[in-house]
């Protein structure tokens, strides 16, 4: 005796497929629309911007991290002057006992001039600073290869001179991280803003097509069209307006970086460029900062679409509620 087969699967209407079918061709939503080009701008615009706040975040982290490693290689010998001590020997030894230490590169004294001019923007240009007891400074570059236990060479250098003193820049090093932390926290928060406007945005734009749909809507869910459908529709949509915005925007502060990169090496020769360039760097972003303002704009388009489905099943679950 035969074994009963298996019961086939339950299969939708023949009608609500056919209905899925056609739609799937006829858009729900249309994709042409002064709504829809208006979302879209506003789209390229948040991606714009949230483009420019991760760019210019990148490029001062990569400044910080720069200034950072330069001021991490060198650490600075004072020694000051005292009466009864010649204070050209006092930095001529202060070099030496430096230069020999384990771990450092080069030890280098400035001279009387050298330590007047980094007086002179505080004191001001043409002061005759030859009666004034001026300090030595003695410019340490350490090995980047070795470690430098700077609390021995602190103790060497107050063994052999009472008047100098060791300075690591720390108190600069930790300023830079501030900084560095202030604006890379200050980007994210416009990021999320941008991202918070959009999603409003996108939440309104859903809502008004699904006003202006309504009819459809009703007409779909009572031959029998699954929610799923409905709010596939919708997500395709918006999705399709997030990507166009979102490569407007990112193609738009892409091509920005890349003035602004051009622009900064056509005014290295100047003061103020060159001023720029030291604090900002070249305002080049690399392919780095280019693949980040890619993933933003297809981020965006994905949320576009989430924000979209997520709305359309809500909404449709209030009109269920609401009709019963």
């Amino acid at each position: 005796m035969a074994e009963p087969s298996a019961p086939l699967p339950a299969r939708p209407p023949l009608e609500t497929v056919a209905m899925e079918d056609a739609w799937s061709h006829t858009p729900l939503v249309p994709a042409e629309t002064v709504a829809g080009r208006a979302l879209a701008i506003v789209v390229a615009i948040m991606t714009f911007l949230a483009a420019l706040s991760a760019g210019f975040a990148i490029i001062l982290a990569d400044a910080s991290s720069q200034w950072r490693g330069a001021v991490g290689l060198e650490m600075t010998v004072q020694v000051t002057p005292r009466p009864g001590r010649d204070i050209e020997a006092d930095a001529a030894k202060a070099a030496s006992v430096a230069a020999a230490f384990p771990g450092v590169a080069e030890a280098r004294a400035f001279t009387r001039q050298q330590s007047e001019e980094l007086l002179s923007p505080w004191l001001g240009a043409g002061l005759d600073l030859s009666q004034l007891p001026t300090p030595r400074m003695i410019v340490v570059r350490r090995d980047p290869k070795k470690t430098i236990d700077e609390k021995s060479l602190r103790a060497a250098l107050d063994f052999a001179l009472p008047n100098a003193s060791l300075d690591n820049h720390g108190a600069w090093m930790q300023r830079l991280d501030t900084m560095a932390q202030v604006v890379v926290g200050a980007a994210v928060g416009v990021f999320v803003l941008v991202l918070i406007a959009m999603a409003l945005a996108v939440g309104f734009a859903t809502r008004g097509a699904m006003a202006g749909n309504r009819e459809i809507i009703e007409a779909l869910h009572f031959v029998g069209a699954a929610d799923s459908f409905i709010a596939r529709q919708f997500q395709f949509h918006f999705l399709r307006l997030g990507l166009r915005g979102g490569a407007a925007g990112g193609a738009a502060a892409v091509l920005l970086f890349l003035a602004l990169g051009f622009l900064s090496r056509q005014w290295t020769t100047s003061a103020g460029g060159e001023q720029a360039e030291a604090l900002f760097g070249s305002f080049s972003l690399g392919w780095g900062g280019i693949v980040a303002i890619a993933t933003i704009s297809f981020a965006v388009a994905l949320i576009a679409g989430l924000m979209s489905r997520v709305i359309v099943f809500r909404a449709l679950g209030e009109f269920y509620v609401a009709k019963d």
